[in-house]
C-alpha cells in the first residue's frame, strides 16, 4: 500500500500572485497539500495573462501561471466586499495555512490581518511573502525578482568585469523565496501538531536572497573580502569553471589534489603537475588564466561530451553546459520522472508537461495532483464545502463577489 502524501489532510488558502507565493503553495500541493488558490473574479492571478504563448495568456491560461499552480483548486473571491471576507473567513475557519504576498499592509486594510484571522483560527499557519519583509524602513516598496536581485548583491558578482552587473537568466530571487515560504510554512505545522499553536511567518525575498549566497556573503562578513565577478570561474579553486573543447563547453571542477592530478593525466598533460605556479592550490588561483589555456589546449582534442564521460568515469567532476530544452532532455530526469505529463486545463487535445518536486518520497517521484484549474473552476464545490447552498452561491455570483 502507497503511504499518503506528506502533506495528506492539509489545506491551504493561497492568495498569491504571480511567482514567489504561487511557487510556495505549488510546492505544497506537489506534497498533497490541498491547496484552494483565491483570485478575484475576472481576472485571477496576473500570471494568467503572462508566457511566451499570447493565446494562452489572452485565455487565463498563460504559461506562467500553468507553471506553477497545477494540482491547485481556483476559487474566485472579491474580497473588497463584505460577502467576500466573510466567505474568505468561513474558509480560514477550515484552513491549515494562508499564504500571500501582497504588500505590507494590504491584509489589514481589507480587515484580513493576522490578529484577525487568527481569532477565527488561532492554529492557523499565515505566512506573508514580500520583497523586503513586514518590517523595515523598506517594507511598503514595491519589489519585483529584478530589483531583489540587484540590491542583494547578486547581479553584482554575476557576470564578468566588463558585463556587470548583470542579472541571472531566470527568476531566481522569486524562487528562492518561493522556497523560503513552503519550507518555513512545512516546518511551522510540525509545531503545530505538537502544541496546536499557529504561526505568522513573515518571508523577505531579500533576506532569502543574501542566505542563497552562501561564501559570497560570508566571505565578506567573515574575512572583509570584497565579492568580484570572476565570470564562469571558481573562486575557491582552480581549475573550476567552463572551458572550450573540440565541440561545445565543458563544466570542471577538478577542485581536490587527485581531481587535478588525474585530470591533467587523462588530458596528456602530466607537465602541469610539475609547474611551479600550478603545484599548490592556492598558486592556481593565482595563475588560473594561465592554467586555463594549458588545460584548453588539452581539451580541444575532443567534444565537450566525450570529455564528460571520459573525466565523470575517473572522478574529476564534470559536464556539458546544455541549453534549456537539452537539460530538460536529459535521460536521468526520465529515469527519476521529474517531469509530468497532465490533461490540458481547458481540455484541449494537447499534454501538458510540468515539473515535478525535486524531491522523492519513499523512493516515488512526486508530480501533481491534476492540471492547473480553470478561473473560478471550483468557486462552487468549494463554497459549498463552505456550508453556502446553491442559491447562496447563485447570489453572491449575482452580486459579482464570485
Amino acid at each position: 500500500m502507497n503511504a499518503a502524501p506528506l502533506l495528506d489532510g492539509i489545506r491551504v488558502l493561497d492568495l498569491t500572485n504571480v511567482l514567489a507565493g504561487p511557487f510556495a503553495g505549488y510546492q505544497l500541493a506537489l506534497q498533497g497539500a490541498d491547496v484552494v488558490k483565491v483570485e478575484m473574479p475576472e481576472s485571477g492571478d496576473l500570471a494568467r495573462q503572462l508566457g511566451a504563448d499570447r493565446a494562452l495568456s489572452e485565455e487565463l491560461l498563460g504559461a506562467s501561471f500553468l507553471a506553477q499552480n497545477a494540482g491547485k483548486r481556483s476559487l474566485t473571491l472579491d474580497l473588497k466586499s463584505p460577502e467576500g471576507k466573510e466567505a474568505l473567513l468561513r474558509a480560514v475557519r477550515e484552513a491549515d495555512v494562508l499564504v500571500e504576498n501582497f504588500r505590507p499592509g494590504v491584509m489589514g486594510r481589507l480587515g484580513l490581518g493576522w490578529e484577525v484571522l487568527k481569532g477565527h483560527n488561532p492554529g492557523l499557519v499565515y505566512c506573508a511573502i514580500s520583497g523586503f519583509g513586514q518590517t523595515g524602513p523598506m517594507r511598503e516598496r514595491p519589489a519585483y525578482d529584478q530589483i531583489v536581485q540587484g540590491l542583494s548583491g547578486m547581479m553584482s558578482v554575476t557576470g564578468t568585469p566588463e558585463v556587470t552587473p548583470l542579472r541571472a537568466g531566470f527568476p531566481v530571487a522569486d524562487t528562492l523565496g518561493g522556497m523560503a515560504a513552503a519550507y518555513a510554512i512545512a516546518a511551522a505545522l510540525v509545531r503545530r501538531g505538537r502544541t496546536g499553536q499557529g504561526a505568522l511567518l513573515d518571508v523577505s525575498m531579500l533576506e532569502a536572497a543574501l542566505t542563497a549566497m552562501g561564501w559570497v556573503t560570508s566571505n565578506y562578513l567573515i574575512t572583509g573580502s570584497t565579492p568580484r565577478p570572476m565570470g564562469n570561474e571558481n573562486f575557491t579553486a582552480a581549475p573550476s569553471g567552463t572551458f572550450t573543447t573540440a565541440e561545445g563547453h565543458l563544466n570542471i571542477a577538478a577542485n581536490r589534489q587527485q581531481q587535478f592530478a588525474t585530470l591533467c593525466r587523462l588530458i596528456d598533460r602530466e607537465d602541469l603537475l610539475a609547474d611551479p605556479r600550478f603545484t599548490h592550490p592556492a598558486d592556481r588561483k593565482t595563475h588560473r588564466d594561465a592554467l586555463r589555456d594549458q588545460i584548453e589546449a588539452g581539451l580541444a582534442l575532443r567534444t565537450a561530451k566525450e570529455w564528460e564521460e571520459i573525466l565523470s568515469d575517473a572522478g574529476v567532476p564534470a559536464a556539458r553546459v546544455l541549453s534549456v530544452p537539452d537539460a530538460l532532455g536529459l535521460d536521468q530526469l526520465a529515469a527519476r520522472g521529474f517531469v509530468h505529463r497532465l490533461p490540458f486545463p481547458d481540455g484541449r487535445d494537447r499534454a501538458l508537461e510540468v515539473l515535478g518536486s525535486a524531491v522523492q518520497v519513499d523512493g516515488r517521484p512526486v508530480g501533481p495532483g491534476g492540471p492547473p484549474p480553470r478561473l473560478g473552476e471550483h468557486t462552487d464545490t468549494v463554497l459549498a464545502e463552505l456550508g453556502y447552498g446553491q442559491r447562496e452561491i447563485e447570489e453572491l455570483r449575482t452580486k459579482g463577489t464570485v
